[in-house]
Protein backbone atom coordinates (compact mmCIF):
# COMPACT_ATOMS: atom_id res chain seq x y z
CA UNK A 1 0.00 0.00 0.00
CA UNK A 2 2.16 2.76 1.25
CA UNK A 3 5.45 2.00 -1.07
CA UNK A 4 8.10 -0.82 -0.56
CA UNK A 5 10.75 -0.44 2.15
CA UNK A 6 12.65 -2.95 0.91
CA UNK A 7 12.92 -4.00 -3.10
CA UNK A 8 14.72 -7.13 -4.46
CA UNK A 9 18.18 -6.14 -5.72
CA UNK A 10 19.41 -8.78 -8.50
CA UNK A 11 22.97 -8.15 -9.20
CA UNK A 12 24.64 -10.95 -11.79
CA UNK A 13 27.16 -13.39 -9.95
CA UNK A 14 30.98 -11.82 -10.23
CA UNK A 15 33.16 -14.64 -9.08
CA UNK A 16 36.38 -12.95 -7.84
CA UNK A 17 39.38 -12.64 -9.82
CA UNK A 18 42.23 -14.82 -9.56
CA UNK A 19 45.23 -13.58 -7.57
CA UNK A 20 48.10 -16.09 -7.80
CA UNK A 21 48.33 -19.94 -8.14
CA UNK A 22 50.24 -22.16 -5.11
CA UNK A 23 50.75 -25.38 -5.88
CA UNK A 24 52.60 -28.06 -3.53
CA UNK A 25 54.05 -31.24 -4.45
CA UNK A 26 53.45 -33.45 -1.50
CA UNK A 27 54.05 -37.15 -0.84
CA UNK A 28 50.76 -38.46 -3.03
CA UNK A 29 51.69 -35.86 -5.64
CA UNK A 30 50.53 -32.64 -6.82
CA UNK A 31 47.40 -30.93 -6.02
CA UNK A 32 46.07 -30.03 -9.03
CA UNK A 33 42.52 -28.08 -8.70
CA UNK A 34 41.48 -25.32 -10.66
CA UNK A 35 42.03 -22.54 -8.04
CA UNK A 36 44.57 -23.82 -5.18
CA UNK A 37 44.15 -20.71 -2.27
CA UNK A 38 46.15 -20.51 0.94
CA UNK A 39 43.72 -22.94 2.70
CA UNK A 40 45.42 -26.00 0.13
CA UNK A 41 48.73 -24.55 1.00
CA UNK A 42 48.13 -25.09 4.83
CA UNK A 43 46.70 -28.82 4.10
CA UNK A 44 49.84 -29.48 2.26
CA UNK A 45 52.13 -27.89 4.87
CA UNK A 46 50.74 -30.05 7.47
CA UNK A 47 50.90 -33.66 5.20
CA UNK A 48 54.73 -32.21 4.91
CA UNK A 49 56.03 -31.78 8.20
CA UNK A 50 53.99 -35.23 9.25
CA UNK A 51 56.06 -36.61 6.32
CA UNK A 52 58.39 -35.02 7.80
CA UNK A 53 58.43 -36.55 11.24
CA UNK A 54 57.66 -39.69 9.79
CA UNK A 55 60.86 -39.51 7.54
CA UNK A 56 62.90 -38.39 10.54
CA UNK A 57 61.73 -41.11 13.53
CA UNK A 58 61.82 -44.27 11.01
CA UNK A 59 64.45 -43.54 9.00
CA UNK A 60 66.78 -41.56 10.35
CA UNK A 61 66.74 -42.06 14.43
CA UNK A 62 66.55 -46.02 13.66
CA UNK A 63 68.75 -46.45 11.44
CA UNK A 64 70.81 -44.39 13.72
CA UNK A 65 70.24 -46.56 16.46
CA UNK A 66 70.72 -49.17 14.35
CA UNK A 67 74.32 -48.46 13.32
CA UNK A 68 75.67 -47.66 16.88
CA UNK A 69 74.34 -50.63 18.43
CA UNK A 70 75.35 -52.77 15.90
CA UNK A 71 72.72 -53.95 14.30
CA UNK A 72 73.29 -56.22 10.62
CA UNK A 73 71.20 -54.22 8.47
CA UNK A 74 70.95 -52.68 5.14
CA UNK A 75 70.29 -48.94 5.10
CA UNK A 76 67.18 -47.60 3.49
CA UNK A 77 67.74 -44.53 1.27
CA UNK A 78 64.18 -42.37 1.56
CA UNK A 79 63.19 -38.77 -0.24
CA UNK A 80 63.73 -36.26 2.09
CA UNK A 81 61.40 -33.44 2.11
CA UNK A 82 63.03 -31.07 3.96
CA UNK A 83 63.98 -28.56 0.63
CA UNK A 84 60.12 -28.72 0.90
CA UNK A 85 59.47 -27.60 3.88
CA UNK A 86 62.35 -24.97 3.80
CA UNK A 87 60.52 -23.29 0.88
CA UNK A 88 57.56 -23.29 2.93
CA UNK A 89 58.91 -22.31 6.32
CA UNK A 90 62.27 -20.33 5.03
CA UNK A 91 65.37 -21.49 6.01
CA UNK A 92 69.21 -21.78 4.53
CA UNK A 93 69.02 -18.24 4.22
CA UNK A 94 65.69 -18.36 2.49
CA UNK A 95 62.57 -16.63 3.34
CA UNK A 96 59.73 -18.95 3.04
CA UNK A 97 56.25 -18.70 1.56
CA UNK A 98 54.74 -18.15 5.00
CA UNK A 99 56.94 -15.50 5.73
CA UNK A 100 55.69 -12.76 2.78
Amino acid sequence: PGGEMFSPVRRPYKPPVPTGFIGVLDIYGFENFDNNGFEQLLINYANEKLQRHFNRHLFEVEQSLYSSEGVDWTYITFNDNRPCLELIEGGGGNVGILST
